[in-house]
């Protein structure tokens, strides 16, 4: 982590790296079996798998960006967010990152960039009419906490085996679909047929494998994060009283533009869809309020005891 006033995490730094440990070994051993299984194709496998991990963590900025139709702002358009990141900047002794706005009602804020250089900030236009100042900067020093520990892009890379693995499954699937699986009685069909089926049943696994390794990192840092832009800031209650605010607009929002917001909700401040309506607390990205609330709480009480 970049040398800032923001509190260092060992709990995240220790999860971090037995994550991207993990993945790493599991990308290592898809590898291997892809290879093994598809043989003469092992140079398709490494273009497919070097082309995707350079764009999505070489472009992971603008592809959020451009994703969530965010659009960078000047400090004389959006002066008071401007301000708000300076002083937060300055309290954390950390470069300012580039500002950016995404025309949304859905009341959120997400950080992206691969590093402190590229990264950037965003807001929504829901957020902006809804907070009060101190909460919006409770919300922006949660933003620069990511920035700051560098969950970016070690997110990127946790998530691109997940990529990867999905690509080839649905790929996978498509050419057995219009194919066939090896249902003829040539010899050299059935074994392609075969190894075709073992690639999607192998992706298959490792993605679901990826998905849940990566969820769990992502809960994690969502705490820490709540948890450093506290302590930064000295107001826990504000941070809690503009999580409050966030989540309970958003049952609000029509279904379409939550829709359009829920694939990016590993970047939000808040999941674009309530707990309520998940999958349940393991395939979420974010923990939930009541756990995020009991902690903001838990350390109103340590700073009031300083």
């Amino acid at each position: 982590m970049a040398r800032t006033r923001f509190a260092p995490d060992r709990g995240l730094t220790y999860r971090m790296l037995s994550t991207m440990f993990l993945i790493g070994l599991l990308y290592v051993v898809f590898v291997a079996v892809l290879l093994v299984v598809l043989r003469g194709a092992w140079p398709l496998v490494v273009l497919i798998a070097g082309g995707l991990f350079v764009a999505q963590f070489w472009f992971s900025d603008k592809i959020a960006m451009f994703g969530m139709g965010a659009h960078e702002v000047t400090a004389e358009e959006y002066p008071q967010l401007h301000g708000a990141v300076d002083r937060l900047c300055a309290l954390a002794d950390m470069p300012k990152p580039r500002v950016a706005v995404a025309d949304s009602d859905v009341p959120n804020a997400f950080a992206t960039g691969r590093n402190q250089k590229t990264a950037v900030v965003c807001a929504t236009t829901g957020l902006l009419h809804r907070l009060e100042p101190e909460e919006l900067e409770g919300v922006l020093a949660h933003e620069l906490s990511h920035v700051a520990h560098k969950d970016v892009a070690v997110m990127t890379i946790a998530g691109f085996l997940g990529v990867l693995a999905g690509f080839l499954t649905r790929i996978g699937l498509q050419i057995g679909l219009f194919g066939g699986f090896g249902g003829s009685r040539d010899d050299e069909d059935d074994d392609a047929g075969l190894a075709l089926l073992l690639v999607i049943a192998v992706s298959a696994v490792v993605y679901a494998i990826s998905f849940l390794l990566t969820r769990i990192l992502s809960r994690y840092r969502e705490l820490a994060a709540d948890r450093s832009a506290a302590l930064l800031t000295g107001r826990p209650s504000a941070l809690a009283s503009a999580l409050t605010k966030v989540t309970g607009p958003i049952s609000a929002i029509p279904t379409r533009d939550l829709r359009q917001a829920q694939p990016f909700n590993a970047f939000y401040f808040a999941p674009a869809l309530a707990s309520r309506q998940s999958m349940g607390n393991l395939l979420s990205t974010h923990p939930t309020l009541e756990r995020r609330l009991e902690q903001l709480s838990e350390i109103s009480l340590e700073l009031g005891h300083r």
